[in-house]
């Protein structure tokens, strides 16, 4: 009887620790702590798809080598920055990558891009997207962007050229 009751006691306390490994599988990733209660960052399900939008004007501008396509997701006051060969930092007004586009890209409709990263805080957001074969050049871009005036808008973009698969 004796042991009868320590096998059901093994195997209850068994099931339980099963529960709490499922429970905390299913929480959000990266939970904030704060003294010893756990905080779950917001989840931001509108405002993500709202920035992909954005953030698609501007994969759909370069594959389609046309800046009016990606001129809306950008603010008139943004940047663009990166680093040159010689190591140089390079860029500024955003109108260089429009003009770039413009001039020196080709479309390039089979290229790959995917949004990789979303982090949003407020009406602040941070943003990578990944690229292949855009005009024959793979790149890494880093995008901020503020929700002003409602709407989310790229204010700053930096970004690291590959060379194309």
């Amino acid at each position: 009887m004796k042991i009868t009751s320590i096998k059901i006691l093994f195997f209850v306390a068994l099931i339980s620790s099963f529960g709490a490994i499922a429970q905390a599988e299913n929480l959000p990733g990266d939970p904030q702590v704060i003294s010893n209660k756990t905080m779950v960052k917001p989840m931001y399900v509108d405002e993500y798809h709202a920035i992909t939008e954005v953030l698609n004007k501007y994969i759909e501008g370069c594959r389609q080598a046309k800046s009016s396509i990606m001129k809306p997701a950008f603010s008139e006051k943004a940047t663009m920055y990166s680093v040159g060969a010689d190591g140089k930092l390079s860029g500024g007004a955003i109108q260089i990558l429009f003009d770039g586009i413009d001039k020196d890209f080709r479309p390039s409709p089979d290229a790959k891009a995917a949004i990789t990263r979303i982090e949003i805080v407020g009406t602040a957001a941070s943003a990578r997207i990944d690229a292949n074969g855009m005009s024959g050049i793979s790149f890494t871009d880093f995008f901020h962007l503020l929700k002003v005036e409602g709407k989310w808008t790229v204010v700053s973009k930096i970004f690291q050229t590959h060379v194309a698969p």
